[in-house]
């Protein structure tokens, strides 16, 4: 929950010597993890919100696996198929919408984001452009 990348490194690293010793395995899986854990700093804060959650994976496959359970046996792939998508068509309706759905054509544009705001491009570029 740091407002900054630097400042949830430190804390990263305090919470691995902190529970290294008792912990050593799960440490070891978080330290190898630590930039896809630690990757929606380069996305609008906007959104961080729902990059921090795994609850629209669990809540979708929650229903998915409720109805499936019950009707284990008597599905063909296909039709296993067919009532996922529509179990998880009809469950799209009431997801919560995007925080900052206006940000997104700039992540698909490529823009960077660095502890969620905007990377402005450098004027070198502006000037190196200007010079040619």
């Amino acid at each position: 929950m740091a407002e900054t990348k630097a400042e949830a490194e430190t804390a990263f690293e305090a919470f691995i010597e902190t529970y290294a010793l008792k912990y050593e395995k799960a440490a070891a899986c978080l330290a190898k993890d630590r930039d896809p854990l630690l990757a929606f700093y380069g996305f609008p804060a906007e959104h961080w919100v729902h990059l921090r959650t795994t609850n629209p994976i669990e809540s979708t496959f929650a229903t998915v696996r409720h109805r499936t359970i019950r009707a284990k046996g008597c599905l063909s792939n296909k039709t296993a198929l067919a009532m996922v998508f529509k179990l998880v068509d009809g469950a799209q309706k009431t997801w919560r919408r995007l925080n900052g759905p206006a940000q997104l054509p700039k992540i698909i544009q490529g823009v960077k984001f660095a502890d969620g705001l905007e990377v402005a491009e450098t004027d070198d570029h502006q000037a190196q452009t200007d010079a040619a």
